[in-house]
């Protein structure tokens, strides 16, 4: 069902291509050069109308299959979304299908999403309820010493900090397309592979999102105490809009989750914890990380993974 949406969508979109092209020279045949200027705008809009998940056609189509706006970046139509929308001015722009968020964007009641404003609603939010199995990248953050440290603060002290802190989480991990869910002392951050600005980067990208967390949260807050522990796992997940009473939140579930979360209590203030899986997509650059063992609660054994100290990362380096 998915890749006959999808070969639909696109077929709307070259209908709308050819149109606007026999338009435009059959108005540049009349030597109406504000005519054939006004007709590429309108073909402009008609496309962005027709494509991608906005529009009530392809909102009816997708009601019937969920997996739609995943599948169509799997299969990589949206490759073609993307090459018209980075033509479109008014930065900024959806990280995913770089559709504007100004200019023709607003217009088209473009926004950015909640749980990630450099991707926007209809590529994250707008997706039904409901979930598959994909290939995720898991980012656990966690801050050490933040239980004995709150002990001794007023709660409106522990409020504004946990609220900076999801700030600087948020803004930092958010360069890089991931989804970010922030519950206590804790983020995770999501990170789909299936997204063209991940791709076979993912391990390399959220290896130098974690270096960036802990030199920002070194820089940029009052309690010099407190940093994060980083545990990074890669695999299947099941992602994908959970209900939430009335509301739904975009996640990941399953062992590649769990997992993340074993490495990440295993890791030291400003120490980054790979699993082999990721270490292994590193190669060389976890050339000079510790091996530590750490224990899975559920598994048999315990994790062979690497340590590295995220203070000594360049994130340009990575």
């Amino acid at each position: 069902m998915a890749s006959r949406i999808a070969r639909f969508s696109l077929l709307l979109w070259f209908a709308c291509v050819l149109g606007a092209g026999a338009a435009g020279a059959a108005l540049g045949l009349l030597h109406s050069a504000a005519l054939a200027v006004v007709a590429a705008l309108v073909s402009i809009v008609a496309v962005l109308a027709l494509s991608h998940n906005w529009n009530p056609v392809m909102r009816a189509l997708r009601k019937r299959d969920d997996r739609l706006a995943l599948h169509l970046c799997e299969i990589g139509a949206f490759s073609v979304y993307r090459q018209l929308y980075r033509r479109l001015p008014a930065d900024p722009r959806c990280r995913v299908c770089l559709v504007p968020f100004g200019g023709v964007g607003k217009l088209l009641g473009i926004r950015p999403s909640r749980k990630n404003t450099n991707l926007c609603t209809e590529c994250m939010d707008a997706a039904p309820v409901g979930v598959h199995d994909m290939e995720a990248g898991i980012l656990h953050a966690d801050l050490r010493g933040f239980t004995a440290w709150s002990e001794t603060q007023s709660p409106s002290a522990v409020s504004d900090f946990l609220s900076s802190y999801y700030s600087v989480a948020t803004r930092v991990l958010c360069e890089d397309d991931a989804l970010i869910e922030c519950v206590g002392d804790q983020v995770m951050a999501i990170y789909l592979p299936a997204f063209p600005s991940l791709r076979s980067r993912t391990p390399e990208v959220m290896v130098r999102a974690a270096a960036r967390l802990i030199a920002a949260l070194d820089s940029g807050h009052t309690y010099p105490d407190l940093n994060v522990g980083v545990g990074i796992h890669i695999g299947i997940a099941s992602v994908g809009n959970i209900a939430k009473g009335s509301e739904k939140d975009f996640t990941a579930a399953g062992d590649v989750v769990n997992t993340a979360a074993r490495l990440q209590a295993g890791a030291l203030a400003g120490q980054i914890v790979v699993s082999p899986e990721v270490a292994r997509q590193l190669g060389e650059l976890t050339a000079g990380a510790t091996r530590i063992e750490v224990a899975a609660k559920g598994k048999s054994g315990l994790i062979d993974a690497r340590a590295l100290d995220g203070r000594a990362i360049n994130p340009a380096d990575v």
